[in-house]
């Protein structure tokens, strides 16, 4: 089969190879999936480029995400999955042979039933982001009539909770940096938008909310906004916190969180509670099928340009960049 790989950390350029690698079997209770596109998250790149702890096998082929079909299985596996259109998560995680190839192998709970309107774009947008916002939303209950704060609203996950919290029957409040972002925002069904280099987040938020606060804050830098978050949130409120690049060892306030007697939930979509994964796809899956969520692809590329792919997820685009493998 043609693949993307690398046997070392490093840049793109220096690290990816692009060839013919052995094509997996199946092993029980997984299926082997003919991938039609492969989604690309910042996570891919930043462990190929040694970001994320040394390299875990003589040879990786990197993403977590993607989308195709299923063309063999596994013993104790139903047949009648044979053929089946389905999105992929978590390829990768726990083995070394992800989705940047023209097959991938993944137990069968990870190759998820594509609604017949969606397509293997779509699916492939899905996955770490989708999963990652559904549980930053969720995971302190229902959200019907809360107001939720998403911060990057734009962002992939951003995008994504924002659609699960108005899905939910919440009150969507969301931060951007740039007019642009706004209209992402907007089209993923925020309430009201807050350019954050232009107003004072907090302030505003104040405003909206009559001076009560919000009841949880979808986070993507939880250090640098530590302080603005608990002034925003009312008492017994809820940070979901995904990411901290800019402060990534903040300082706890204890005592601050403690008389508002507040949680700071942190979450890493792999090690997600089983239950939990299995309820944010069965929700996925059926605002998939009735047409309602939104997905923003940035780029596609050929998986012979796949440096080129790395490359532009490393720029900060706004939306999924994906491989194409024979849409």
């Amino acid at each position: 089969m043609r693949a993307a790989w690398y046997t070392k950390l490093g840049s793109a350029g220096d690290v990816l190879e692009v060839g013919e690698q052995e094509t997996p079997a199946p092993g029980p209770g997984e299926v082997r999936v003919r991938v039609r596109a492969s989604g690309i998250n910042p996570v891919d790149v930043k462990r190929r480029a040694g970001g994320r702890g040394a390299l875990a096998s003589t040879l990786v082929v990197p993403h977590f995400d993607g989308a195709g079909v299923i063309d063999q299985v596994g013993e104790d596996v139903d047949s009648g999955r044979l053929g089946n259109r389905v999105w992929v998560y978590e390829a990768q995680w726990g083995r070394n042979l992800g989705t940047a190839a023209e097959f991938a192998t993944v137990p069968e709970s990870r190759a998820v039933p594509l609604p017949p309107n969606a397509t293997f774009t779509d699916g492939a947008c899905l996955g770490i982001p989708a999963l990652t916002a559904h549980r930053c939303v969720y995971g302190d209950g229902p959200v019907e009539g809360q107001t939720v704060l998403v911060t990057c609203g734009a962002g992939a996950v951003g995008a994504y909770a924002i659609q699960c919290a108005r899905l939910g029957g919440a009150r969507v409040l969301s931060t951007v940096s740039a007019d642009e972002k706004t209209r992402i925002a907007r089209a993923a069904g925020a309430d009201t938008v807050i350019n954050y280099r232009e107003e004072d987040v907090a302030a505003r938020v104040a405003e909206l909310t009559d001076g009560e606060g919000v009841d949880r804050i979808v986070e993507v830098e939880m250090g640098g906004n530590l302080d603005a978050s608990i002034e925003m949130l009312k008492a017994n409120g809820v940070i979901s916190a995904y990411a901290s690049e800019g402060e990534p060892e903040p300082a706890v306030p204890f005592y601050t969180l403690l008389y508002k007697n507040l949680t700071v939930r942190f979450e890493l979509v792999f090690l997600m509670p089983e239950d939990a994964k299995q309820k944010a796809v069965e929700d996925l899956t059926k605002w998939l099928a009735e047409g309602e969520l939104r997905h923003t692809v940035a780029e596609r590329f050929a998986l012979e340009n796949v440096v080129a792919a790395h490359e532009a997820v490393e720029s900060g685009p706004l939306g999924k960049v994906l491989l194409d493998l024979g849409l």
